[in-house]
């Protein structure tokens, strides 16, 4: 059984589509997680100075919030580092910095044939420097769209990976248009049904009221038409909408009425108790380059909680359009929750199984051993 030694996000928290798959191929195998690596140099900012200061001091990011304890067979590690370094010079230096880090922890940990799993294009330069056997490059996002990414600089260790990956793994079919087809497979995101899809207690600070409830989780950023939103709350005071998740803005781009309520991050294992109980689930994505590349994770999860979806069009939509009221703008997302009786029924569990992160990872494991 080939081990792993996975560059993604800092682990733990919200997790990611890494996440979810890695941590059910640790049931099979080892793996050696290294938290991020960056995908952009920092500013002179009071954020950006204290994370490279853990950066630096090999911590990882604060504040994730998590129920669950790291899998006995990952090992996570904090790198001290260079965030998404430009220069050759600083490549060089970053490159020695990880490859002195790793290289002892590979050798105790005994890894067997480990494949050199990297989902942020960054971790590039260290190809064929920690003694892999193969490469695989797991692309969930397009990062040439990304918010908060040096995109010059990752679309050139991007490109490095590419050449250098035995085997990529795109999210959807628009990233998977744009690898060399001979050696990419297409890994849509998948939804833990267990979690979802079991009765789950109402959340307390839910709004007590008789008026129905409309919903969203996920990072309040920019790819979120808040201009919809705001249209759509203010045409709609006998709804209360709640939002659930980091703002990762510089302010609060919700609507300030009495009807929407921003009750903050929560973790994971809770969605169910907020996704379960209100009346419809929300996906107001802007229509941009990130969205139509993207793969939701939150839409599968929608579905297996049996929650009633209304969202703006993005491709990924298309195999789920029968389960969905689809909505262009504010205007037709007040229809759909005026008629909201009306609205499409919801997934089958059968449905929801074949896109599971057991069905996921099972494809995603053969698919390493016959590296």
């Amino acid at each position: 059984m080939r081990d792993l030694i996975v560059f993604g996000e800092d682990f733990g928290g919200l997790p990611s589509s890494t996440q979810h798959l890695v941590t059910r191929l640790a049931k099979q195998r080892k793996v050696l997680w290294v938290n991020s690596i960056g995908l952009r140099q920092p500013k002179l900012t009071a954020h950006d100075i204290k994370r490279v200061f853990f950066k630096l001091m090999g911590k990882g990011k604060s504040g994730y919030r998590t129920s669950l304890e790291t899998p006995n067979n990952i090992t996570v590690v904090n790198l001290r580092t260079i965030p998404a370094p430009h220069s050759a010079f600083a490549r060089y230096v970053a490159k020695a910095l990880i490859c002195a880090q790793l290289r002892p922890i590979v050798q105790r940990l005994g890894l067997n044939k480990p494949v050199l799993w990297s989902s942020l294009p960054t971790a590039a330069d260290l190809c064929g420097s920690l003694g892999e056997s193969s490469v695989v490059y797991y692309c969930g996002d397009d990062f040439s769209s990304l918010a908060g990414v040096d995109h010059h600089v990752v679309a050139k260790h991007e490109l490095k990976l590419i050449y250098h990956a035995d085997l990529i793994f795109a999210a959807s079919a628009k990233l998977l248009a744009k690898f060399p087809q001979n050696k990419t497979r297409y890994v849509p995101h998948g939804v833990d049904t267990e979690l979802f899809r079991q009765p789950a207690p109402r959340a307390k600070d839910l709004p007590c009221t008789t008026k129905k409830i409309a919903g969203f989780y996920g990072s309040l950023s920019n790819w979120l038409d808040y201009k919809l939103i705001h249209k759509v709350c203010l045409d709609n005071p006998n709804w209360e909408f709640v939002f659930i998740g980091p703002i990762e803005l510089s302010y609060n781009p919700l609507p300030q009425l009495s009807n929407v309520h921003y009750l903050g991050p929560k973790a994971h294992h809770e969605l169910p108790s907020y996704s379960q109980h209100w009346d419809v689930s929300l996906l107001p994505f802007v229509a941009n380059d990130q969205i139509a590349s993207c793969s939701p994770l939150k839409l599968l999860e929608y579905l297996a909680a049996r929650s009633r979806v209304i969202s703006t069009p993005f491709p990924a939509l298309t195999p789920y359009v029968d389960y969905v009221s689809v909505a262009p703008d504010a205007d037709a997302f007040s229809s759909a929750l005026q008629s909201l009786e009306q609205t499409r029924q919801t997934a089958t569990l059968n449905d929801i199984d074949k896109n599971s992160w057991n069905a996921r990872s099972q494809l995603v494991h053969e698919m390493l051993e016959s590296l």
